[in-house]
């Protein structure tokens, strides 16, 4: 059995994404044309997540999740690009998941997503292996996984078999919108046993009902163990025990697109309490990660030589 600090992989349950990103100036035009920049990249948040994690250092990040025939072998070669591990399961039936990314350049590049799930909430316990665990040193799961019947199951499982294992257990609750309509009191409930929470302010503060992002950390860490807030420009809280222990600042950036700046704060957090930092000082990479995040198009950091 492997357990924290032992050195093992970092296991990233969750989604695999074809993310299309369409860059623009200003409010879109209703009815009409609106220029802009549009590409098509590999996203989605459990993926982003292991990218960074592998970027930042963590020696060995597997990411196990559900795509469709048609953009598996793509999908599979980016992932390895940036020095994941593929544990990909083909869908026979549902296309991969797509995300429609609009940003608006002249609005702090902030972006509005259009969702098409797919393959990627299909991942049910069927898909779950006891395997998947062995030399896995923490677990991390995409909270998209909580949004759909068969990928609960699969949470359920997962965090089952970590916890019999000693192997502990985060999770990004990953979209207020999403979160809204599952209710909060059953994602608490579902979220029962995991270790670390990584919320957004606007998730911490959904989940609590509390208008401060401080106020709703100490909150939430009184029913998880460790919870720490992205803040974007704000940096982060962490809190423990009912109470916020640190203030991490956010460091100095030029946004050019926000998309997965949350997962690279995620996973180079995640890469740092591998490597044996304490959560404050895992916090600051994760700045240091976001802050790097924003300035590139798409939720990945540059794929390896």
């Amino acid at each position: 059995m492997t357990g924290p600090g032992a050195g093992g992989a970092l296991l990233v349950a969750g989604d695999v994404i074809t993310d299309v990103v369409a860059r623009h100036r200003g409010p879109l035009a209703a009815g009409t044309d609106t220029a802009a920049v549009i590409r098509r990249v590999p996203g989605g948040a459990g993926a982003n997540v292991a990218c960074w994690a592998a970027h930042w250092g963590c020696p060995e990040v597997r990411m196990f999740g559900r795509v469709g025939a048609e953009a598996v072998a793509w999908h599979e070669c980016e992932l390895v690009a940036h020095g994941v591990l593929p544990r990909l399961v083909v869908d026979p039936e549902a296309p991969t998941g797509t995300v429609i990314c609009l940003v608006d350049t002249d609005a702090a590049a902030e972006r509005t997503f259009l969702t098409d799930s797919g393959a990627s909430l299909r991942l049910g316990p069927g898909d779950w292996s006891e395997e998947l665990l062995d030399g896995v040193a923490r677990l991390h799961l995409s909270g998209y996984l909580l949004f759909s019947e068969p990928s609960r199951a699969l949470v359920a499982a997962a965090v089952a078999s970590a916890r019999a294992r000693g192997v502990p257990v985060s999770l990004d609750p990953a979209s207020a919108g999403f979160l809204k309509d599952l209710g909060t009191d059953r994602f608490l409930a579902l979220v029962e046993g995991v270790d670390v929470l990584l919320p957004s302010r606007d998730e911490a503060c959904l989940l609590t009902g509390r208008s401060g992002a401080a106020d709703a950390a100490a909150e939430l860490s009184r029913r998880v163990p460790l919870v720490v807030v992205k803040r974007g420009a704000e940096g982060a809280l962490v809190a423990r025990s009912g109470a916020v222990t640190a203030q991490v600042a956010a460091e100095p950036a030029t946004p050019r697109d926000t998309t997965g700046a949350g997962d690279a704060f995620t996973g180079a957090f995640l890469a740092a309490l591998l490597a044996g930092a304490d959560p404050e000082g895992a916090a600051r990479e994760g700045c240091r990660a976001g802050a790097r995040a924003v300035e590139r198009v798409g939720g990945r950091p540059p794929a390896r030589d």
